[in-house]
């Protein structure tokens, strides 16, 4: 069982595993989004845009951070919602990046449901070279540790 909302005041950060950004995913990317804009795909735009090469779509960081935070299974089933997203693309992600989600407790906060509450984690999407190429928040609806494992 992942984390109920009372365990994240106690929380501080937590750093997923690695995931290379390889060039089918951003092809299989633009072909489920139907982004197929072509900076991502070929190398001479992405040169002519002022990439050194394809760049990943920004949605698509945003979809591996997401997944990087499902696999730290944090909230394996304490997860009711996840409420909103800020993001902000701060870099270009490149095929071959490797990128790590670090992520940490901003606030939390009870709800009018006394069986849950929100959690806001800050998060940075950091590339191989340990730059910031995206980061926001993610606000999430937890459940509360039930009354009969509180005791």
């Amino acid at each position: 069982m992942g984390m109920y909302f009372e365990d994240f005041g106690e929380a501080g950060e937590f750093a997923t595993a690695s995931r290379v950004i390889s060039e089918a995913d951003v092809r299989a990317f633009g072909d489920v989004s139907g982004d197929r804009n072509p900076i991502h795909l070929d190398r001479e735009a992405a040169i002519r845009a002022g990439f050194t090469g394809p760049i990943a779509h920004g949605a698509l960081g945003l979809s591996v951070a997401t997944g990087l935070a499902s696999q730290l299974e944090l909230t394996r089933g304490t997860l009711i919602a996840l409420v909103g997203i800020s993001w902000r693309f701060r870099g270009a992600i490149y095929y071959g990046d490797s990128v790590t989600l670090h992520l940490r407790v901003s606030s939390r906060r009870a709800t009018g449901n006394p069986a849950r509450g929100l959690v806001t984690l800050a998060a940075e999407l950091m590339n191989q070279r340990g730059e910031v190429v995206q980061e926001g928040e993610f606000v999430e609806l937890i459940a509360r540790r039930p009354a009969e494992e509180s005791r």
